[in-house]
């Protein structure tokens, strides 16, 4: 059952990652390196969460990520991709992420074309913002984890 291990707290270098994200999706992605990802439990399901992230030192901002196989783009590699609700005015590879994740949102979905996969991202976003907007999750944006 999804949430079974939440809150997941986890830190890494963001690495490049499949260069999808801002250029087909409009959608910006932090990507973890693959020890990262091999440690999360096996139990955690694939599918978006929601959370928290913080780059290097600076604030604290929400946060929605992908964990799995991405079935739209059929990656044969397990992932993390972590989108950041704020505009950063550059890349940040070689920085740290930290991240919590709070909350599942939905199993990974196969989609028919990019137009629908870009809607559900944007849906996945609304909801993420608004449900991070509880007091019992805002105050995670404070937790110690984050430097």
């Amino acid at each position: 059952m999804p949430g079974q291990n939440l809150p997941y707290f986890t830190k890494g270098i963001v690495v490049n990652g499949f260069g999808r994200g801002s250029k087909e999706l409009g959608c910006p992605t932090a990507n973890f390196a693959e020890e990262i990802v091999d440690k999360l439990p096996e139990s955690f399901p694939t599918g978006v969460y929601y959370g928290f992230g913080q780059v290097g030192n600076g604030e604290v901002h929400k946060m929605v990520m992908n964990i799995g196989w991405c079935p739209y783009y059929k990656n044969e590699k397990k992932s993390m991709e972590t989108h950041l609700m704020h505009k950063f005015d550059s890349d940040f590879y070689g920085e740290e992420l930290r991240i919590v994740i709070l909350g599942y949102l939905r199993p990974e979905m196969q989609f028919d074309n990019l137009n629908d996969l870009i809607k559900t991202i944007e849906n996945d976003i609304n909801q993420a913002k608004d449900v991070l907007d509880k007091p019992e999750l805002a105050v995670y944006k404070a937790d110690n984890f984050f430097s």
